[in-house]
């Protein structure tokens, strides 16, 4: 399984940026995709969260800025960003929740490689 993000960039704030991440492989369900973010010197902490079934979650930082999303025919997760802060500048990692042909009986976690959002005041 292979999670691929993309859409990241430097923007000014009040921009928007959308990031997409796609996932490959042998994949026979997807329960969670969510995406995280780690800021210079912190750790990873989740941004925004959404089920197979499409319910969301958001931190609070970013609710009614940051929309998640999915696309379930595609595997693809995207998390809409706007007004963005500097305070949103940080690594952006997307994540899910899979279960493939061979492990069927349960799901694992796998990670993107990032994608670098920078937002210039």
């Amino acid at each position: 399984v292979q999670l691929q993000a993309s859409g990241g960039g430097l923007v000014q704030a009040g921009g928007s940026l959308t990031l997409s991440c796609a996932v490959s492989g042998s994949i026979l369900s997807i329960t969670s995709m969510g995406w995280y973010r780690q800021a210079p010197g912190k750790g990873r902490k989740l941004v925004a969260s959404i089920s197979s079934a499409g319910d969301r979650d958001y931190t609070d930082s970013v609710r009614g800025r940051f929309t998640i999303s999915r696309d379930n025919a595609k595997n693809t997760t995207f998390l809409q960003m706007n007004n963005l802060k500097s305070e949103d500048t940080a690594v952006y990692y997307c994540n899910a929740d899979v279960r493939t042909h061979s492990t069927w009986f349960r799901s694992d976690d796998y990670w993107g490689q990032g994608t670098q959002v920078t937002v210039s005041s």
